[in-house]
């Protein structure tokens, strides 16, 4: 058996699935594989983690997208495989399609519109739009949901875990934890949404970012299993590093060992002229254990250290370890701000998992072909209302309050300039006859969302950097209403539809409710 992986044929054009193929060359034989269509990329709802909602995601993953898109096509390896599957009556794929997808098959006769980066995004929403010729706009649907939904779901539970820990250092700890080499898109991701560095050293090379990590409870056991004890691990550890000493205090007892071992190194790093960084909590009361090793440090003249808490975090742990530091500190006589303005969050598995809901529901649907040089709106009609996506060629807006707030996002046929018209009316996607009217006066702005990203096999524009992705996150989440962005039961942002995409929807399900009769 071979047990190496040729990755070039699992990781290149071939990774879709099966069925993309198999309806690729029915499209082909049809004579539709060149019919040009547009698809719809969107996610039907926010994260739920059971005891706790999302109220928004921020989506992440399209450099990786089209990253991969400029690098693969149809080799004549990949052209072999698919010669060599079978049906039960003979070869499954024939030598015209095959000829067909040698010649052309890559990615370069797609246009590709979307939401950057980094951007806040509500469900129902179409954040990738994948127009060009039928054959390959399928064959692009797996790998498309593959690289975008899991990097929005990770860059949105990053962005809470960001919010709860109330602007403290965020580090991103998952990569034994996480799925295989996905976790480099996972880390990727929580760099977008909220983590300020990451442990894994290869990406955040890359990303040109310091890599963080301190030692594991191996190194100490080493040296008591060798007779020099806690006290000979921290001296060594500090011994190499002098100006970047943080030191795990917990794995013999954080408080009557860990701390006071830590202590004493900390004094001789002092008399020596360096400055020790902190030290790591990871087992046990992590809040009593920030306050109680607070004070330690403190009375010891080391009131400027950080504490690392890692150990199965995520926003929720995080906002009740910050409420009972504040209440353990009024016994302590000390302020709750001095032990909540030195803690660093080492977030592991529940980040880059997104523990309590692990997928992101996003879809690729078709919504429009052309005939006869017009774009023909196409829809799937749902017995759930909510699954019936938004039909035809479309335009995403985002519409500003007068307070410069987002007050809803709104999805428009492609001939319609919302800026246009007042009063502005934003009907309710599902309800009939539930619409909101917006004057001029409580409109400050309204933001076209959707841009150019692919065209003809390369990018459209220049894709931003790291910074410039958080930068739009953070001035997205500001904009957004402080209800929405609540961790726990945020109010409903507002997705909405005009008149004239309402009408066409309705107009649509009754053409195909009335064929269905007759």
């Amino acid at each position: 058996m071979n047990t190496t992986i040729d990755r070039q044929t699992a990781e290149g054009i071939l990774f879709t699935d099966q069925y993309q193929l198999t309806m690729a060359q029915l499209y082909f034989h049809m004579g539709l594989h060149e019919r040009t269509v547009q698809f719809d990329h969107f996610f039907r709802s926010y994260p739920d983690y059971g005891s706790h909602q999302a109220g928004f995601c921020i989506n992440a993953g399209l450099a990786s997208l089209l990253g991969w898109m400029q690098t693969v096509r149809f080799r004549e390896e990949d052209i072999a495989h698919l010669r060599g599957q079978k049906g039960r009556n003979g070869r499954l794929f024939h030598d015209d399609f095959l000829n067909w997808l040698q010649k052309h098959g890559s990615f370069a006769s797609l246009t590709l519109n979307a939401m950057p980066e980094g951007r806040v995004v509500h469900p129902n929403v179409p954040l990738t739009v994948v127009q060009g010729p039928l054959a390959m706009a399928q064959i692009l649907e797996t790998p498309l949901l593959n690289h975008l939904n899991y990097p929005t779901l990770i860059a949105t539970k990053a962005a809470r875990i960001d919010q709860a820990g109330q602007g403290q250092t965020v580090l991103e700890f998952g990569m034994r934890r996480g799925p295989e080499r996905a976790v480099n898109a996972g880390a990727r991701a929580a760099l977008i949404g909220g983590a300020d560095f990451t442990s894994n050293t290869g990406l955040s090379h890359v990303l040109g970012l310091p890599p963080q990590g301190t030692h594991a409870h191996s190194m100490v056991q080493l040296f008591m299993a060798l007779g020099d004890g806690e006290l000979g691990a921290f001296r060594a550890y500090a011994d190499l590093y002098p100006d970047d000493c943080l030191l795990l205090v917990d794995t013999i007892n954080t408080l009557e060992s860990g701390i006071p071992n830590a202590i004493k190194v900390f004094e001789e790093l002092r008399r020596k002229g360096h400055n020790p960084v902190g030290i790591r909590l990871d087992s046990g009361d992590l809040a009593h254990l920030a306050v109680r090793s607070a004070k330690m440090l403190n009375k010891a003249g080391f009131p400027d250290t950080r504490i690392v808490l890692s150990n199965q975090l995520d926003e929720i742990t995080i906002l009740q370890i910050l409420s009972q530091i504040r209440e353990e500190c009024v016994y302590q006589s000390m302020e709750a701000d001095e032990v909540i303005g030195r803690l660093i969050y080492g977030v592991g598995t529940s980040l880059i998992t997104s523990a309590g809901d692990a997928a992101l529901d996003g879809v690729y649907k078709l919504v429009a072909v052309q005939k006869d040089g017009r774009w023909q709106p196409a829809i799937k009609i749902s017995e759930n209302p909510a699954k019936t996506p938004n039909p035809g060629h479309k335009q995403v807006w985002r519409v500003y309050d007068s307070r410069g707030n987002a007050t809803a996002d709104l999805l428009s046929r492609s001939d319609e300039d919302p800026r246009q018209m007042d009063p502005l009316q934003l009907q309710h996607p599902l309800e009939v006859g539930t619409n909101r009217l917006l004057t001029a006066d409580q409109i400050s702005e309204i933001e076209p969302l959707l841009h150019p990203v692919w065209q003809e096999g390369e990018l459209a524009s220049e894709s931003p950097d790291l910074e410039e992705i958080r930068a739009q996150r953070k001035k997205d989440l500001a904009r957004l209403d402080v209800g929405v962005r609540r961790l726990l039961n945020p109010h409903i942002y507002h997705v909405s539809l005009t008149s004239a995409l309402w009408q066409l929807k309705q107009d649509l399900i009754a053409s195909f409710k009335e064929e269905k009769t007759t």
